[in-house]
């Protein structure tokens, strides 16, 4: 018992002098005693709280690591307990602005259905929510990649004060208007919107990331690796082939691949369809439309969720 309790005070000790060596032997900063607080007591003992610290303060770095080097050698079995740990919702571009539109506290609950891992079962959404946008780390961890690179939404507390207090010159507090305006350039780029929860991150969503299939890792380790890190939005395409022109647009800005060109007409793949709608806008000739399916799980739609 006593081994035990002395590896416990070591590790705790190492923590907290890791946390130490990061604010450069200052003080803790208010931003991290907060996280601690909010983390408690279990994982500060188990140290998930340190992996917690260590995405928020060298996100780019962490996130360079897990899509060019982790994610790429574990094999199967890794990724689907990666899987089980760091996973996205995908939005449609209405209910990612509802998000960061709130105008009352919502209180989710019974997530399961929304989120098909083992975490984030209940959270509550607060009202107007802080919001903060910073870096994307999966298009810092590309040699060529998109522009801008200030998309990533850090939604609510504690995570706005630590990523503002740890990254103030790749992160910025913005109003709810900023927010909308660029959900809105990214739908137009073709980008997905994708809510994410992380265990790490006291087992709560966290932030709307605004996703190219080019450089998301999320996206990659679905479509390259078979991880099922991304749930579908619980919406499907739906394609009118008498308005197909066979123009190719929504072929090319499909972020998972779903969709493919039989014969004189667009041709889409349930499977891997996952209801983000950023084919809608590209479709000249208004032949797609996005429809509910409940195989597809429910959606994170804050005004259905709320009542």
């Amino acid at each position: 018992m006593l081994s035990l309790f002395a590896l416990i005070l070591g590790a705790i000790g190492i923590v907290f002098i890791i946390w130490i060596y990061g604010e450069r032997w200052r003080p803790i900063r208010p931003s991290t005693l907060n996280f601690m607080k909010e983390a408690g007591l279990r994982r500060i003992l188990n140290l998930s709280v340190l992996h917690s610290y260590f995405y928020g303060r060298w996100t780019n770095q962490y996130i360079n690591l897990l899509v060019n080097h982790i994610t790429p050698n574990i094999g199967d079995r890794g990724r689907r307990w990666l899987a089980n740990r760091y996973h996205g919702k995908v939005l449609t571009h209405e209910h990612a602005r509802a998000i960061v539109t709130l105008e009352e506290d919502i209180h989710l609950h019974s997530l399961e259905k929304i989120i098909p891992y083992p975490i984030a079962r209940d959270l509550v959404l607060k009202a107007p929510p802080d919001i903060a946008v910073y870096e994307c780390g999966c298009r810092h961890a590309r040699k060529d990649h998109c522009q801008p690179t200030q998309v990533c939404m850090v939604i609510g507390q504690p995570f706005v004060d630590f990523v503002l207090e740890h990254n103030p010159h790749s992160s910025r507090r913005i109003t709810q208007k900023e927010a909308l305006r660029i959900l809105q350039a990214e739908h137009e780029r073709g980008h997905v919107h994708s809510a994410w929860f992380k265990d790490a991150c006291l087992d709560r969503f966290y932030s709307i990331c605004n996703c190219c299939k080019c450089c998301c890792g999320g996206i990659e380790a679905m479509t390259k690796h078979k991880a099922p890190m991304i749930a579908s939005s619980g919406f499907i395409a739906e394609i009118d082939s008498n308005l197909c022109t066979s123009c190719g647009n929504c072929i090319e800005i499909c972020p998972f691949n779903a969709l493919s060109m039989n014969g004189e007409t667009s041709h889409l793949n349930w499977e891997k369809c996952m209801g983000c709608g950023v084919c809608i806008d590209q479709c000249q000739s208004g032949a797609i439309s996005l429809i509910r399916d409940e195989r597809k799980g429910e959606p994170l739609d804050i005004s259905f969720l709320a009542t």
